[in-house]
């Protein structure tokens, strides 16, 4: 898989969590990415930020050393930027 691949999967994720809610992240890459991506969609979509600040913290709450600052999360390459990832996750939501 090619680095649009891995962020279309990763986002592909967040949106079934931010619909359904009642997950878990299943590792630091989710948890915090979820967290994030919380942060940047709760005014758009207070539900689904929600759903996926819940999955994030119930990762935290067993590894609490692995949460990372916003920043952090860039630098990895995990997000590509905050507005891209509000961009792209709000279009998943609106089902385009």
């Amino acid at each position: 898989m090619n680095a649009r691949d891995v962020e279309f999967a990763l986002l592909a994720r967040c949106a079934v969590v931010a619909r359904e809610g009642a997950q878990t992240a299943q590792d630091q890459r989710e948890a915090n990415v979820f967290r994030v991506a919380a942060m940047v969609m709760q005014f758009r979509f207070p539900g689904e930020s929600g759903n996926l600040m819940q999955a994030s913290e119930g990762y935290f709450t067993r590894y609490p050393d692995e949460k990372l600052e916003a920043a952090d999360i860039v630098r990895k390459g995990w997000v590509l930027s905050l507005p891209r990832l509000r961009d792209m996750l709000s279009r998943l939501l609106h089902g385009g």
